[in-house]
Formats: C-alpha cells, structure tokens, sequence
C-alpha cells in the first residue's frame, strides 16, 4: 500500500526586527543660575566683601590706603596666612589642627635659640621640631583612627609645655643675633616689600598649583569627601592625612622662625588663639568645615580681610583690639550659615 507523506506546510515567516533608532546620550541636566551664583557667591565672595572694606576705609581714613600701611598690614597677615595655608589642607581632609598656635610659638623660640650657630640651624630645628609634631598627629589620626580634635588638642598643650620647660617658664628670652643672615630673613626687604610677603605669595602659589593641578590635590578633596569612597577608590587615604598634618606642623613652624626673625627674639607669649584665627580665615575663604572643597586663594582672602579689620579697628582709635574678636565671630556665623544655606539650595535644585 502506498505511504503518502503528509505535505508540509511552510512556516511562517518570522517578522524582521525593527531597526531601532540610535540611541542618544542623555542630556546633562543644566545647573541653574540660583546654583551657579550660589558657588561663586562661595568662592569670590570674600573677596569681594576684602574689596568692599579696603574702599570704605580708604574714604574715611587717608592713611588707610598709603604705601606704608599696606606694607605694615600685609607682612603682619604675612605669618597667619602661612600657618592658614597648612591649615586649608587639613580642613579640606575634614579635619583640623588646633596645635598650630602652641606650634607657631614653639618655632620661633627654637629658631631664636638655634640662630646663634646659624642661618641653616635657624631654619633647621624649628622646621624639624614641628615637623615631627606634625607628623605624630597625623600618624595617630590615620593609623590609630583617633578623633583629629583630640590628638592636636593634646599637642596643643604638649607643645606649649614643651615652651615653657625650654625657656624656664618663660623667664628665659632667647635672642636673635644682630645683622646675622636670619636676622635679614626677617626683616629685609625687596622694593619695600618684606621678605615674609615674598615667602608667604611664594608658598600660595606652590599650594594652589599643588591642590588645583596634583593628583595629591585632587585625592585631597576625595578624602575630604568620604574617606571610605576614597578607600574604595584605591586612593591612599592614610598616607594623605599623614602629610597634610605634617605639613601643617612644618608651616607653623615656618612661621614662628620667621615671626622670630623679625622680632629679633624667640617671644614666648605669642600664637595664643592664633589656631582660631586661622580656622576664622579658612572658613571665611570659603572651605567647608566638613571638608571636601575648598580653595587656596580664599583662604588668602580670608587672611587679608582678617587684617585689614583689625588695621581699621586700630585707625577708628576708640576701640581696642578685642573688636577684632566680635567682628571676627560675626563674619564667622555669617559664613558658615552661608555656606549651609548654598550646599542645602545646590542639593534642591
């Protein structure tokens, strides 16, 4: 009997793909204006009230704008700007350093005493002292995990002990030899311009083209950030809170030797406070306390702007130099709510 096989019947045909369309890259969202005014508000905004204050000074008080008072404000800033510097590092980590002022002090007083065998050994001692102080904080900071107020706290007191016990409670005053080379650092000058200015520019500058243009600047601001992100970025953490507290305690003491210089002697009574002042300075320069932005330049502001009001308080006359304080801590608040308020506006929009 014949098999028939049964005819098969053709599929049917599957429909082809639709081509589809090329994707496009999402536009980025635009920041608003709001935004953008908000962070150079930020950034510039010291120096715009710095330029604002210098311009209402120098109408009612002629000798506020003259050649020597200029001169006369800036190499005074020129020492707190050092020690601040150190500091913008420290605060852009999210940390902060209140030993600088014991520290300050501590190097002028070496400085002073190292200067009779010399301009190196002048230099030398207080920036190895310092430097060592600065180093144990940030190593107990960044291996021990140990609170930053704490451990610069407790080197605020060490250092300002360490002080006394070397001038025998302060009864021993250690002078700085006359027309000796560390001497000149001090008190020499270039066009009218002290040597202290020349080294503080030269020092800003060395730290903006280190913070804005390093990849050690830009892990900066990462840790300041988050340091678990940055951990998890491979990014070395530890060895960056290290250095910034390093650098903070060489600064400083940087500073003292030069404050040393130009006074002649190693005083012992100095830099008391002069950690507020320098934080007052960041902050107002636009740093977040928080950590994770800041600049260099404001901080300059930020100094400078410090000094010219207490310059003005001394023109008014009538007022002692306890206003400085009030209208530091005024300008302080202002910032800091300021700045709250930009970060929480940045955040809705």
């Amino acid at each position: 009997m014949n098999q028939t096989t049964p005819a098969t019947v053709p599929a049917a045909e599957a429909p082809a793909p639709l081509k589809s369309a090329p994707s496009r890259p999402e536009p980025r969202p635009e920041r608003s204006t709001g935004s953008r005014i908000g962070e150079l508000v930020q950034r510039q905004g010291v120096l715009a009230v710095l330029l604002t204050v210098i311009l209402i000074a120098s109408f009612v008080y002629p000798t506020f704008a003259s050649l020597d008072n200029a001169r006369g404000v800036t190499v005074q800033a020129s020492f707190l700007a050092i020690v601040a510097l150190g500091m913008t590092l420290v605060i852009i980590t999210g940390g902060i350093d209140l030993s600088v002022g014991s520290v300050f002090a501590l190097g002028g007083v070496l400085a002073a005493w190292a200067s009779q065998w010399g301009f190196f050994a002048a230099l030398l001692v207080p920036l190895v002292v310092c430097g060592a102080i600065g180093l144990v904080n940030g190593l107990l900071i960044a291996r021990a995990n140990m609170a930053p107020f704490i451990v610069t706290l407790a080197s605020l007191l060490a250092a300002r002990g360490m002080l006394l016990a070397f001038t025998d409670e302060g009864a021993t005053t250690y002078l700085v030899p006359k027309d000796s080379a560390f001497a000149e650092l001090g008190q020499g000058s270039v066009w009218g311009f002290g040597y202290p200015i020349l080294i503080a520019l030269a020092l800003f500058g060395a730290g903006g083209l280190l913070l804005q243009r390093t990849s050690f600047g830009q892990t900066l601001f990462a840790v300041g950030g988050s340091s678990d992100a940055a951990t998890l970025m491979g990014l070395p953490v530890a060895r960056t809170k290290i250095l910034v507290y390093t650098l903070s305690g060489l600064l400083a003491g940087l500073a003292g030797a030069l404050n040393a210089a130009r006074l002649s002697s190693g005083v012992t009574i100095v830099g008391v406070g002069m950690e507020l002042d320098a934080i007052s300075a960041v902050v107002i320069g636009g740093t977040l306390l928080i950590g994770g932005a800041g600049s260099i330049s404001g901080t300059l502001w930020g100094v400078l702007l410090l000094a010219v009001i207490q310059n003005l308080i001394n023109q008014i006359g009538s007022l002692n130099s306890s206003y400085q304080s009030v209208v530091s801590g005024g300008f302080l608040i202002v910032v800091v709510v300021a700045q709250r308020y930009l970060a929480r506006s940045r955040r809705t929009t």
